[in-house]
């Protein structure tokens, strides 16, 4: 008895030890792809802008568009590679989206550090700039997850309740069952033959 309650608890736990060691592989590879793609940001704009021959705005625009590709690849077949994939268009345009709006942020961030509270200290502007860069870093996980890269358990739940949810009254029939009757009309049932004496029928 006491192995079965032991078995019993740790089949209970065993979701909930899934999804905890889901999130903390996503925000790992989250992490390190972030890292990464900081490090193409800034070789690709060094390479853009003395090797190339692009102005610094130039620069900046290619090795952004650049890193957030690359980014989006990593994510997709690296942190969130278990999560629904719904097509690329949509997920990369979602994605290019979320990352523009996070700059917008980190941008209103410093700039009402500087223009807001009078702050001209580089340290305390630098910073600004941390906090900047760790909300935006929130703000764009919890956004891929919710808007970028979906979850898969959704679409399962509806094909469960579309089997299993009853479609007629609650009467104890099929329908009561959840299951469904075939589309084709039932044979209509035979009258029972009269037996006679002796259990003989007639």
């Amino acid at each position: 008895m006491m192995e079965a309650t032991a078995w019993a608890t740790v089949q209970s736990w065993r979701p909930i030890m899934g999804r905890w060691r889901t999130l903390a592989k996503e925000i790992s590879a989250f992490g390190v792809v972030g890292a990464i793609n900081v490090a193409v940001d800034l070789a690709v704009f060094q390479l853009a802008y003395v090797t190339w021959g692009f102005g610094p705005v130039g620069a900046k625009l290619v090795s952004t568009v650049v890193s957030t590709t690359s980014a989006y690849v990593m994510h997709r077949q690296w942190s969130f590679s278990h999560r629904a994939r719904t097509g690329l268009r949509r997920e990369y345009l979602a994605f290019a989206l979320i990352n523009g709006l996070t700059l917008l942020l980190s941008l209103g961030i410093v700039g009402l550090a500087h223009h807001g509270f009078g702050v001209d200290d580089a340290l305390l502007l630098q910073a600004a700039n941390l906090a900047s860069i760790g909300l935006g870093s929130v703000v764009r996980f919890l956004a891929y997850k919710r808007w970028v890269f979906l979850s898969a358990e959704p679409a399962l739940a509806d094909v469960v309740s579309l089997r299993f949810v009853p479609q007629g009254p609650m009467d104890g029939s099929a329908e009561a069952t959840g299951t469904r009757r075939p589309p084709w009309p039932r044979a209509p049932e035979r009258p029972a033959r009269p037996v006679g004496p002796a259990g003989s029928c007639r």
